[in-house]
């Protein structure tokens, strides 16, 4: 399983890219892989601010449907239009075209507070 060191992660399995005052957001391979065939992605909060731990959408796998997590406060400001046509890419290239969503980041603390490659890593025990 890949867990790509310039990543943060949450304990609710979403990796983070910071890019300036940006976040980059998705779920991880570990996550997709327990979700299964993801069929839809839903973000219902483009141009919204959303609390850190809110609720910022939900995925829809085959079996199951979870909610997704904002991993730090802030301001959607993009969803990812390539994951509408092919949630798919959520499943087979997580960290690259799967991504979900682009957003502010509010409070630079909040990224202080994610977890490392390292501490994900034994949070699932991988």
């Amino acid at each position: 399983m890949n867990f790509p060191e310039n990543l943060k992660y949450t304990k609710d399995h979403e990796w983070v890219r910071v890019e300036g005052n940006e976040a980059v957001i998705g779920i991880t391979e570990f996550a997709q892989k327990e979700l299964g065939d993801i069929v839809y992605v839903d973000v219902t909060t483009l141009s919204e601010t959303v609390d850190k731990e809110a609720i910022f959408g939900s995925v829809e796998a085959v079996k199951t449907v979870s909610d997704l997590f904002m991993p730090v406060a802030g301001k959607v400001l993009e969803v990812n239009a390539k994951i509408d046509a092919n949630p798919e890419l959520v499943n087979s290239d997580p960290y690259g075209d799967g991504w979900m969503i682009r957003c502010t980041i509010d409070n630079a603390a909040d990224v202080d507070g994610l977890l490392s490659a390292a501490d994900y890593k034994a949070l699932i025990g991988a």
